[in-house]
């Protein structure tokens, strides 16, 4: 299913009636910036978990698979978002900018920890895995992505 998928069928998909749907959200557009925010929510809470729970590079590594898979959620709403009137603008920005903020604090924490070199900008890695995804022409360029991290990473070490 879809960003075009009825509101009814996905309604019916989440076991919840056509009405408590339209109650929460009362356009496709609501509905769509709040699977969109939700996802890159997840990225930030994400980031928080894995920065209590794995060695620098290793929380680095695993956001970064992560956000290949934001990318492949994004790609099935995105087109829909940008079709909508209203300012999606703003629920990119916001969202965006946590991301952002996230990314930098693993890269400067996997610095901090001698793991990445320190002229690394957070967001190089962030375009070259956007862009693997912008440049796809098969359905397996998440595999592609997901290999892409372990390239990003290997060539973020420090030179010794």
């Amino acid at each position: 299913m879809g960003a075009n998928a009825s509101l009814e069928a996905i309604a019916k998909l989440a076991g919840v009636g056509a009405g408590t749907l339209y109650r929460h959200f009362p356009t496709r557009e609501d509905l769509l910036q709040a699977v969109y925010r939700s996802e890159l929510e997840k990225l930030v809470e994400a980031e928080h978990k894995f920065t209590r729970t794995m060695p620098p590079v290793e929380a680095l590594r695993a956001w970064l698979l992560l956000f290949v898979d934001a990318i492949a959620e994004k790609e099935l709403i995105a087109p829909a978002l940008n079709s909508l009137v209203g300012d999606v603008k703003k629920v990119f920005e916001a969202s965006h900018a946590q991301t952002h903020e996230a990314i930098q604090r693993l890269v400067n924490r996997a610095i901090q920890n001698g793991d990445i070199r320190e002229d690394l900008d957070p967001m190089v890695l962030l375009r070259a895995l956007v862009g693997v995804a912008n440049v796809a022409t098969s359905p397996d360029w998440k595999k592609s992505a997901k290999r892409l991290v372990e390239i990003l990473i290997t060539g973020s070490r420090p030179v010794r």
